[in-house]
């Protein structure tokens, strides 16, 4: 008994250090991207790929790694997802040049698909039924807190130190814990594999679907909406989608079941969840260059405002699961739209010369909104379809979740620089001066604006989810074939 004790609670520590690990990487970053951008001598649409590449690369392999996890075993898949993101932190370290850095943030990003991957899987492994529930809202408070410490430790590290350090921590952690997961996984279920072939063609699919959508995004003010390059780009992402649906459609082992499309309790959340993402990291982005460069505040301080969205994420969203349990998602997930709205609308409203609490109740709101919305979201994602496909919908709603990241960032980065250089007459933000100020606020107002937009759409999409039983019974819990 004691040694089933210690073997689930040393898993729990193991899995929860790759996933603090993984959001405090994908939210330190944030905070140092004024500072990375000024000492690399570049502009923000080249840096805006430092975090970009890091969540396209987790977005385009999570369903991937998933399934070669159920394939070859979670053990080799999460030791060496962890061994890679140890060698990709290596390599951010010592990037001389942004092009470097991108390369290797693309490496970490790829080690951290591994781990997102594995980690509920390795939780339902290693916790008895009764347990779980208990386990994975723990793991869900690891996210918070990995979100929440990043911007805090980043603001510190950056005050003290280079922005290399926020690298640097990372290597000795993930050493250790790579070397524990060999150890500990070792002759355990998660060194088990099924032995079922890869839909290699799948994700290969997926992969340049999603790569070409965010290039043709990233580049479209340079390239122009008609330009060659932005309809081959497009081009080149419908036909990668349209070849991934077909190949899933006839494939016996799929990365993703298509028919999971037309449970509509399924579907909605899933896009719900990319859209608000999509206009929450609008915020997150654009956030610590406001900060820096227009209110001139320090690293530590642009930290600790940047924690607040997610310090809610904390308290909000075990409660909001909770109270999903009493009235379906749809009430929850609307209001919650509607505050991150209201957040968006009131940032508008931000100036160059507003003191620290003035922004911190503006970014409270974004994140009270959000932790309203994430739990009953999910939750009725996952209610909405049969037991045997709740873990290809968990990696689907991750990458839905991830994808929305993905373009708000790039959304941010277009609208922003496109609205500055007309404006500054082709001046980028990194030589910001005093009389640019006013065409830095209009750009960023002009950015919150797309965020409204999205919220808008989101909050109509919503209401079509109609009612919903927070308890759907499945329907079909029996598989009828090994990926029908």
């Amino acid at each position: 008994m004691n040694s089933i004790f210690l073997i689930k609670n040393r898993v729990f520590l193991l899995v929860a250090t790759s996933i603090f690990m993984s959001t405090l990487d994908s939210s330190i970053v944030n905070v140092a991207l004024p500072y990375i951008m000024t000492d690399l001598k570049t502009h923000v649409q080249k840096i805006q790929w430092v975090v970009i590449i890091y969540l396209l690369t987790v977005s385009s392999f999570l369903l991937l790694f998933g399934r070669l996890s159920d394939i070859t075993g979670r053990r080799k898949v999460y030791c060496t997802g962890f061994g890679i993101f140890t060698f990709g932190s290596l390599l951010c370290s010592l990037a001389q040049v942004p092009w470097f850095l991108i390369l290797s943030r693309g490496i970490q990003g790829f080690g951290a698909s591994m781990l997102m991957a594995c980690s509920p899987a390795l939780i339902v492994d290693a916790f008895p039924p009764k347990e779980r529930g208990r386990a994975i809202g723990m793991v869900g408070a690891v996210v918070a807190g990995g979100l929440t410490a990043g911007p805090l430790a980043g603001g510190v590290l950056l005050d003290l130190f280079s922005w290399r350090t926020i690298f640097y921590i990372n290597l000795p952690i993930g050493i250790c814990a790579t070397l524990s997961g060999i150890l500990l996984l070792k002759d355990t279920s998660a060194d088990q594999g099924s032995g079922e072939p890869l839909d290699i063609k799948g994700g290969l699919c997926l992969i340049i679907g999603l790569v070409s959508l965010i290039l043709g995004l990233s580049h479209l003010d340079r390239w122009g909406v008609m330009s060659l390059n932005s309809l081959m780009m497009f081009l080149i992402c419908c036909a990668a989608f349209t070849g991934f649906v077909m190949t899933e459609i006839r494939e016996d082992y799929p990365l993703f079941d298509p028919k999971l499309f037309k449970i509509r309790l399924f579907t909605l959340p899933v896009i719900n969840s990319s859209l608000l993402f999509c206009a929450l990291f609008i915020i997150i982005f654009i956030m610590p260059f406001f900060l820096v460069h227009a209110c001139g505040y320090s690293p530590s301080a642009t930290g600790m405002i940047m924690t607040t969205p997610f310090m809610f994420l904390l308290v909000i969203s075990p409660a909001a699961g909770a109270l999903y349990d009493r009235v379906g998602s749809r009430f929850l997930c609307a209001s919650g739209t509607a505050v991150v709205t209201l957040a968006l609308v009131m940032l508008l409203g931000l100036g160059e010369d507003m003191a620290p609490w003035s922004i911190i109740w503006r970014l409270s709101l974004a994140g009270l909104g959000t932790a309203m919305f994430i739990s009953p979201n999910n939750t009725a994602a996952m209610n909405a379809v049969p037991i045997h496909r709740r873990g290809i919908a968990s990696g689907a709603v991750a990458t839905s979740r991830n994808l929305g990241m993905v373009v708000g960032v790039s959304l941010a980065g277009l609208i922003f620089t496109s609205s500055f250089s007309s404006l500054t007459l082709g001046a980028g933000v990194e030589n910001l001066t005093s009389q640019m100020i006013p065409a830095f606020m209009i750009s960023f107002r002009r950015t919150m604006t797309a965020g409204i937009v999205i919220c808008v759409i989101n909050f109509g999409l919503v209401f079509l989810r109609g009612r919903e039983h927070p308890l759907i019974p499945s329907t079909d819990n029996q598989p009828t074939g090994p990926g029908k």
